[in-house]
């Protein structure tokens, strides 16, 4: 049994005495003690590394207090278990080698078996689940279909997805194909890290802002569609989060795949998408990251203001206080613990 189920028991819209809070990463560089580990070991090595990894996925839980941890992992361990090759890039971000922009290329990918071409994980989340001791809930995470293919097919990050977009305006058969692959990849791995401990897991599609609606509704949706029932269908009592960075527009649509929260982006307001929603799922954000930059006071300030916007919580609401998107590597780690300790003195008030 966890000892805090705060997480939990919001993400399924039970009563909670209070907000629970975690931040999008939160195990990271803006820690002195992730950097210390860090000068040990390049991020590729860390992440294939479980007993690293499971240090610095705890860091968090121990320094600042959060009500949840969440597997120290990439996105594109995806593409690379797949067959491509990955190196992180320092100061220039990940980069896959040989990126996929043909049907030839779709045919040299393979659907590997998860537990095999990521037990690294696998270890990684037992380990931590181990050391945690059930203080906090664990979450394991994927990246979504659509932001998995535009790493694979562009080869790294882009600014106007031109790859991406040529495939699926020109040869969207093959884009379908490709996505269907990716997406089979995600679903079992998010059922292995269920399986070897995972609370709950988290679908992010980073780059969703990149597609139109009708786009979105085409080459994204359905497939986290088909994640998150195959998860739910085989471990209905265990939450789903998807986090749609910036799809502000389809908020309804996104709640229909079936989870159980979704993860707001910080440039919307939290009562609104709570209107639109009408309490459907729980809903997680969504502090703007950069105001971890402001004092102390100015930071409890807005976080008041996002407490006071969702509201009064009621036997169908759940809210879990995460930032709008990822802590930034620049933020004072002190910081972070000011809002952090602001919620869970003052979120009480509003339960």
């Amino acid at each position: 049994m966890l000892k805090n189920d705060l997480l939990i028991r919001a993400l399924k819209r039970q009563a909670c005495p209070r907000t629970p809070i975690w931040v999008m990463r939160q195990a990271g560089r803006y820690l002195p003690e992730y950097m210390e580990v860090r000068s040990k070991a390049d991020f590729v090595t860390l992440c294939k590394t479980p007993e690293l990894a499971a240090e610095v996925t705890i860091q968090p839980v121990d320094i600042i207090g959060v009500d949840a941890a969440i597997i120290f992992s990439d996105i594109l361990v995806i593409p690379e278990a797949m067959g491509m090759r990955l190196e992180i890039i320092e100061s220039k971000g990940p980069r896959l080698y040989e990126p996929i922009r043909s049907g030839a290329d779709i045919d040299n990918l393979k659907v590997p078996d998860v537990s095999e071409a990521l037990r690294y994980v696998e270890d990684a989340i037992r380990l931590t689940k181990k050391q945690l001791d059930d203080r906090v809930p664990l979450i394991g995470f994927a990246g979504a279909a659509w932001t998995l293919f535009t790493y694979a097919v562009e080869g790294g990050g882009s600014k106007n997805y031109k790859y991406a977009k040529e495939m699926i305006y020109n040869h969207p058969k093959e884009a379908h194909k490709l996505l269907g692959m990716i997406t089979q990849v995600i679903t079992d791995f998010l059922l292995m890290q269920i399986e070897c401990g995972a609370n709950a897991v988290q679908i992010f599609d980073s780059w969703a802002s990149a597609l139109s609606e009708d786009d979105y509704k085409e080459f994204s949706l359905p497939y986290i569609k088909q994640s998150v029932e195959a998860v739910k269908a085989k471990h209905p009592e265990i939450p789903v989060i998807v986090f749609a960075k910036d799809a502000n527009t389809i908020l309804p649509e996104l709640a229909d795949t079936g989870c159980d929260a979704l993860g707001l982006s910080w440039n919307i307001d939290i009562a609104r998408a709570r209107g639109i929603l009408k309490d459907k799922v729980a809903l997680q954000g969504n502090l703007d990251p950069t105001m971890l930059y402001a004092s102390p006071d100015r930071i409890r300030e807005e976080a008041s203001k996002i407490l006071q916007k969702f509201g009064q919580h009621t036997d169908s609401s759940g809210h879990v206080f995460n930032l709008g998107h990822g802590i930034l590597p620049d933020v004072k780690p002190a910081h972070l613990k000011v809002l952090v300790d602001y919620i869970k003195e003052e979120s009480s008030k509003y339960h």
